[in-house]
């Protein structure tokens, strides 16, 4: 008691703000792998290589997510279960892009309607088990990054992005996954492989849809859904930060704890700071320091993103700070930053985040009536 009261007999809130900051950053050596983060920058180089060739560095995103996102849902174990699985995924994944990239340019609605219908059914999967709600997730993710990069070009009259161009990004960057796993099943003389991202969950086992569950779920698609309604129906000037901070901000699900969606929050609005600084870069610059620049931003933003592969277990806020960071850097490179864009970048960051606090909230009312049900 003595150590938690000031001389004049207050509690001393910085020891409180210090501890929360200590559980939020908390790091654990163990969960580093670099030799996993050096082989995703390997392969992601190839990618990066291709559309700088070809001058088509818009299409960068979609492959290098096709790419991570399958190196993340392949389940292991023999060569033909995993190609075809993560073959299904991508398939879907490519679903979603022509979808997102189709929509995204288009009446504001149509994003906000596909927005929640995606959201719900990725929250919803929950009930075929752990592992198809993580695929959900990862696929849910990847719709509203497609839609929000969809909506920043076509504010972007210069660029020209073909939905089929990013539908053939996605697709190849899941097919170079395919690939290399071909390549290390032939090395390690054809043998069954464990799943790659092993700290991944793997149950399959179904689970009962609770009331609380499909009310969270709902929850959480009508945030995601009305942060798109924000950010595209009122035109925001890079407003697609919005939608991006609350789907990295929310909780994906009622049970996760709320020192993880602490560190959800701190690592979108640390991420989003750091994209934005990064951003500034290429303000007063023209011509070919421009071009120089910005593709060394796309080299900066790649490594932010294996460092998020390397540092995933190590600390949660760090991580989701690094995905963060590299994909909206990615988003709004082709974007004009000056000191007013980033504030507003920074602005709608923090108002994902808050709608993240939201939610968060309503799941604590959620959780505590469910303890109470049992």
């Amino acid at each position: 008691m003595a150590s938690a009261i000031g001389s004049a007999g207050q509690p001393r809130h910085g020891g409180k703000v210090k501890g929360w900051a200590s559980e939020v950053f908390q790091l654990h050596p163990e969960g580093v792998n670099w030799p996993r983060a050096v082989l995703f920058l390997d392969i992601a180089l190839v990618p990066l290589v291709v559309f700088w060739a070809i001058g088509h560095e818009e299409y960068l995103l979609s492959a290098l997510f096709g790419l991570l996102f399958a190196w993340l849902d392949d389940p292991g174990g023999s060569y033909g279960h995993r190609a075809s699985h993560v073959a299904v995924f991508a398939l879907i994944g490519a679903g979603l892009t022509a979808l997102g990239f189709g929509i995204g340019a288009d009446a504001w609605g149509w994003s906000v309607l596909a927005a929640f219908a995606v959201t719900l059914v990725a929250g919803l999967a929950v009930a075929f088990g752990v592992r198809r709600f993580v695929t959900g997730l990862l696929l849910n993710v990847w719709f509203i990054l497609a839609l929000s990069l969809a909506f920043s070009f076509h504010q972007h009259p210069r660029l020209a992005s073909y939905t089929w161009g990013q539908v053939l990004a996605w697709a190849g960057g899941s097919a170079l996954w395919i690939v290399v796993t071909f390549i290390g099943w032939l090395i390690r003389g054809r043998e069954d492989r464990p799943q790659p991202i092993a700290e991944l969950p793997g149950d399959t086992s179904r689970q009962k849809l609770t009331r609380p569950k499909v009310m969270f779920a709902v929850i959480r698609a009508l945030a995601i859904a009305g942060s798109v309604a924000l950010a595209f129906g009122l035109n925001l000037s890079h407003g697609v930060w919005l939608p991006i901070a609350t789907m990295i901000a929310l909780k994906p699900s009622l049970e996760q704890a709320t020192l993880v969606s602490a560190q959800r929050l701190a690592g979108a609005l640390i991420g989003a700071v750091a994209a934005a600084l990064l951003l500034l870069i290429p303000t007063s610059e023209h011509g070919l320091r421009l071009f120089a620049v910005e593709r060394g931003l796309e080299v900066v933003a790649l490594v932010l993103l294996m460092h998020g592969v390397g540092i995933r277990f190590l600390n949660y806020a760090i991580y989701c700070a690094a995905i963060a960071a590299g994909a909206l850097v990615l988003i709004d490179l082709p974007q004009p930053s000056d000191y007013a864009a980033e504030g507003y970048r920074v602005l709608w960051t923090v108002c994902g985040a808050g709608i993240g606090v939201l939610v968060m909230l309503l799941a604590g009312l959620l959780g505590k009536r469910t303890s109470r049900s049992h």
